[in-house]
């Protein structure tokens, strides 16, 4: 269980869900995980703050199908200057798909997409930093890139985040690498080129702690979502993957 009152620089400090009912979407997630919620009204696009136990854990806006793309979460890493990463990105084999922008003075955001075409978002705090619980049941406990571009995902996200790269499987069979080593891992790229069914995007997964990964796979099921991978023994820990009502893809980790 970790508070922090803001993300080292490189790292995952915000998830996001992109949702086709966000009404819908705050019912599910509330009851899942007890979750409240609120909506920042008109000036902000009635976008959705989650929060557990008073602390925030991620946010929600209107996907309204303009932009042809699934209900899905997304995940944002801290930057000092979101400007100047996104033209290292760009230099570095990204491309943008939302320039950077101010919110207010909560801070500045941007997303863009790696080598691997897996989106990914930036954001540069002023007044907020993101989540501040992880790691505990109901919380953000992990997150991992799957990509087809594992040599070059590696390379990008050391070259443009800064990240330290660690590699603790280099086998054909399982090639990953962690931001930082040991307890002070942050997150992972995975070489998913083998595992990622075609027509299925690279794309950075969240993982959501919990106590009983099956007890949550029921609970999801009771709530109106759907089991998209029954739960199984890792060396990580109990993992399964789950969708909420609209689709949405997450994942579960035990935190025991």
């Amino acid at each position: 269980m970790t508070h922090r009152d803001a993300a080292p620089a490189g790292a995952p400090c915000w998830i996001e869900l992109y949702s086709s009912d966000p009404d819908g979407s705050r019912a599910f997630y509330g009851g899942l995980f007890g979750w409240t919620s609120s909506d920042a009204g008109p000036e902000f696009g009635n976008y959705i703050t989650f929060e557990k136990d008073g602390r925030p854990v991620g946010g929600a806006m209107r996907n309204d199908g303009s932009a042809g793309m699934p209900d899905v979460w997304s995940v944002y890493l801290a930057v000092d200057d979101a400007r100047k990463t996104v033209e290292v990105a760009t230099a570095g084999g990204g491309a943008v798909h939302l320039p950077p922008m101010d919110v207010a003075d909560l801070g500045t955001m941007a997303m863009i997409a790696d080598p691997g075409q897996a989106g990914i978002g930036l954001w540069q705090p002023g007044t907020f930093n993101g989540f501040t619980v992880l790691g505990e049941a109901g919380a953000p406990a992990w997150f991992e890139l799957h990509t087809r571009d594992y040599d070059a995902a590696v390379a990008f996200y050391r070259d443009v985040f800064d990240w330290d790269t660690h590699a603790v499987g280099e086998s054909d069979e399982f090639r990953y690498t962690t931001l930082g080593e040991g307890e002070a891992q942050l997150a992972g790229i995975m070489d998913a080129a083998a595992l990622l069914p075609e027509g299925v995007p690279a794309h950075w997964s969240v993982y959501f702690g919990t106590a009983d990964t099956d007890a949550s796979l029921a609970r999801t099921v009771d709530l109106g979502g759907s089991i998209v991978r029954d739960a199984e023994d890792t060396p990580y820990g109990r993992l399964a993957t789950a969708a909420d009502p609209t689709g949405a893809v997450f994942k579960f980790v035990s935190l025991s």
